[in-house]
């Protein structure tokens, strides 16, 4: 099986991710459904926590939450970890909830991975490495932000998605 490949051009530079279809199925197909429906064009990264994590995938320009599918089912069990250049899937408290939304760890985040099947153990699943534009990746996280609504950590100059495609399959 071969590992497919998605180009996010964004307003700060290109970011080649690989995704994992062995390990993470269900995510990757999910993921690639997202972004051949343009789902991805135009969207922000809404949240840039600096030693942490960029987030983004669910809200466009105007901080509009786009629409989405049906929640996926939570494939953090399947041995991939949270680490430095990795991409995994966002969600709520509730671990089969992630849908359009992902993030790129800017550092290792073990605590976030899955340790068991139960509430607090479940984890975020990493379905994907960076490849290229981990630099772009790291001026991104850089970047001033504050408040907007009820959400912090918000860029204060939008950071956006300007196209997402897939570029091998």
């Amino acid at each position: 099986m071969s590992h497919p490949q998605v180009e996010l051009n964004t307003n700060k530079g290109r970011i080649v991710l690989e995704l994992n279809p062995e390990k993470a199925p269900k995510t990757v197909a999910n993921f690639l459904s997202y972004v051949k429906s343009g789902h991805y064009d135009g969207v922000i990264f809404h949240r840039v926590i600096d030693n942490f994590m960029i987030q983004g995938g669910g809200f466009d320009a105007n901080f509009k939450e786009k629409p989405t599918r049906d929640s996926i089912e939570n494939e953090a069990d399947n041995g991939l970890t949270n680490e430095e250049g990795t991409v995994a899937m966002a969600r709520t408290n509730a671990p089969h909830s992630a849908s359009a939304q992902f993030f790129i760890n800017v550092k290792n985040n073990t605590f976030l991975n899955h340790t068991g099947k139960t509430p607090q153990g479940w984890g975020y699943a990493v379905f994907g490495k960076v490849v290229e534009g981990m630099d772009v990746v790291n001026t991104i996280k850089k970047v001033k932000t504050g408040n907007r609504g009820y959400h912090s950590d918000v860029p204060v100059e939008d950071i956006v998605i300007e196209s997402a495609k897939v570029i091998s399959e």
